[in-house]
């Protein structure tokens, strides 16, 4: 069978021939639905702040600007000024930024006036640097408490925490403004079990914003969870969620997390190479054009589910199928990545699809470490 006789399913592109592979590809009004779907499930808008880290593109996230969404969180000096461009009013940079980060970070303040900048500290020689930073630049920088709820990643754990309140309320140049929770280590496709591990992790941070509350008189904003404890957080009041990977999703949040039906909006396209033997053939899928973080398989293909990724290099990607007499190179496979994030990281352009036609090109800017600052 022709790989390339399947025309009619949602993901096939009429003028596929003219891109060359492996190529990213975002179907738009996918993107769009995700982004509605993001919407109808909490109460009010106003508690959304998606994570940049998994698009990186500005046109996704004007997409999201265009749908009321106004807060922002990345992880990147570069997602922050890709977030500065489009006039995003409200800029989370979800890093604690060290060494030359802090200059950088403050000179992107200091560009964008407009923008409300906030970063993340978890120590008080970090919030040392930031504060000098900021003072040699003339200015103050909004900051998070990063805590950590068992990421076991980044943060302070939050019984720990309030020397660290009163040593940043000491600085001149740095205000906090939030307290920031990330529990990606819970991922469990059971809801109730979720939930639960979600409220445990939650009640240090809300004890730890009361105390601060009763000691400073300071009510702060709190950021918590990504895609996965997005629907545990969004009933909670006054909490801010940052879900990122449901604006394209993927493989893996798709089949562990049921609960969270948004669809696949970006895929990544290869070609058969070599036909190898009779059961097995090579596409130009290698370890620069997928998340390779994760074991075989790190890709599914939709229009060809049976087949067994069995090796990888960085420019091959090897599979056994059942009959390789129905390949023939040239044909083109479309895959749903297991980790859509850094599987978008690895392409400068996105090519966009419109009623089954390539119709423009999107750059992933923010795939840099660098823009202009």
């Amino acid at each position: 069978m022709d790989k390339n006789s399947s025309t009619n399913e949602w993901y096939t592109v009429d003028d596929i021939d003219n891109i060359d592979s492996p190529a990213l590809l975002l179907y738009k009004n996918r993107v769009k639905e995700n982004i509605r779907l993001l919407k109808s499930m909490v109460s009010n808008i106003s508690i959304l702040r998606p994570h940049a880290k998994t698009n990186k593109m500005a046109e996704v996230c004007s997409m999201m600007m265009e749908e009321g969404i106004t807060k922002f969180k990345c992880a990147t000096i570069a997602e922050a000024e890709m977030l500065a461009t489009i006039g995003a009013p409200d800029v989370l940079l979800a890093y604690q930024p060290v060494g030359p980060k802090a200059e950088r970070f403050a000179n992107l303040i200091k560009a964008y006036p407009s923008v409300h900048f906030a970063c993340l500290t978890d120590n008080e020689e970090s919030a040392k640097h930031i504060s000098r930073v900021a003072e040699a630049n003339g200015i103050v920088i909004n900051v998070f408490i990063d805590l950590n709820i068992g990421m076991n990643r980044t943060g302070i754990v939050p019984e720990k925490a309030l020397p660290l309140v009163a040593f940043i309320l000491s600085l001149k140049n740095i205000e906090l403004i939030g307290l920031h929770g990330y529990d990606g280590h819970i991922r469990d496709a059971d809801t109730t079990i979720r939930q639960q591990k979600s409220d445990e992790g939650f009640e240090q941070v809300a004890i730890l914003h009361q105390k601060i509350k009763e000691t400073n008189r300071l009510s702060l904003k709190i950021v918590m969870g990504g895609t996965p404890t997005f629907p545990t957080h969004a009933h909670r009041q006054n909490v801010e969620c940052s879900p990122g990977t449901f604006v394209f999703t993927d493989w893996g949040y798709k089949h562990s997390f049921p609960d969270e039906p948004f669809d696949y909006a970006a895929l990544i396209i290869t070609r058969v190479i070599s036909i190898v033997d009779e059961h097995t053939v090579c596409t130009d899928l290698g370890h620069k054009s997928v998340a390779a973080e994760n074991p075989l398989p790190r890709v599914h293909f939709l229009n060809a589910p049976d087949v067994m990724p069995t090796g990888q290099s960085e420019e091959h990607l090897v599979l056994r199928v059942a009959n390789a007499a129905e390949y023939h190179p040239g044909d083109i496979l479309y895959g749903a990545p297991v980790h859509i994030c850094p599987t978008v990281a690895l392409y400068d352009k996105a090519y966009v699809v419109e009623n089954k036609k390539i119709a423009t090109e999107w750059k992933v800017v923010a795939r840099k470490r660098s823009i202009n600052f």
